[in-house]
């Protein structure tokens, strides 16, 4: 995939995300203190946890998104220390009381032992009794919203249709993006994008929180304090370091 292109383009394609509720959530479960934003892309949350009194530190393998995000944090006069790293092996970022992985990130890692690798990963850099909160799409939202629809938008400066298939992998799914961004003579330049995501099930990744040495506190669905039903979209993990 293309990251310079996409970067350009992504908060417009995500200006409808319910980035006040993922907010709203973290504030419910967590006290404000040093704070890992992991996957932060182009700083939307980061920028806006910062301002609710974290100290926040981004991490993201796109140096194209990093630069947006440095920009939105100097826009909003904030200091957010922003690594380009790899989810699966973060390395030399500091101890944190908290570590997110938000806006469905983790689904970009396509296999169990990515998986596996980022939550250790993500151990060994928050202190002991640290917490540790994901949101993933639910195997409902990729086979029955994502494979049975297309999505569409037409603004005057970026217009997109988002198709999706069915992925290589069990429980995953390609996401078949086309944009038309104006240029500055009022023509418009398109450019695709081809993005993969893969899910789990909640008892899986569960399992593999375990095995990293992390505690389960909560599974919970869609924001809601409530665990997931069967038409769940965004499944919740909430996990604290236990002490080895």
């Amino acid at each position: 995939m293309s990251y310079s292109r996409f970067a350009s383009v992504y908060d417009a394609l995500m200006q409808d995300a319910p980035y006040n509720e993922w907010e709203e959530y973290l504030q419910k479960e967590v006290k404000p203190g040093p704070l890992l934003d992991i996957g932060c892309g182009t700083g939307e949350l980061a920028v806006r946890f910062a301002r609710a009194g974290f100290q926040v530190t981004g991490v993201d393998l796109s140096e194209e998104m990093l630069t947006i995000a440095r920009e939105k944090a100097e826009a909003n006069g904030v200091t957010i220390p922003l690594f380009q790293q790899d989810m699966r092996e973060l390395d030399s970022l500091g101890m944190f009381d908290t570590a997110v992985i938000f806006c469905d990130s983790l689904n970009y890692l396509k296999t169990e032992e990515d998986v596996k690798q980022t939550f250790q990963s993500v151990f060994r850099h928050l202190k002991d009794g640290g917490l540790f909160l994901f949101d993933v799409h639910s195997i409902y939202k990729i086979k029955d919203v994502f494979l049975k629809n297309t999505f569409a938008d037409a603004a005057e400066d970026v217009s997109f249709i988002w198709n999706a298939f069915p992925g290589e992998n069990e429980n995953s799914v390609e996401h078949e993006l086309t944009f038309f961004v104006r240029t500055e003579d009022e023509k418009y330049e398109r450019f695709d994008e081809l993005h993969c995501q893969r899910t789990f099930t909640p008892e899986n990744y569960a399992k593999w929180l375990n095995e990293a040495g992390f505690q389960l506190e909560a599974i919970t669905a869609d924001f809601t304090n409530q665990a997931p039903g069967f038409e769940s979209e965004r499944i919740f993990l909430k996990a604290k370091k236990s002490s080895r």
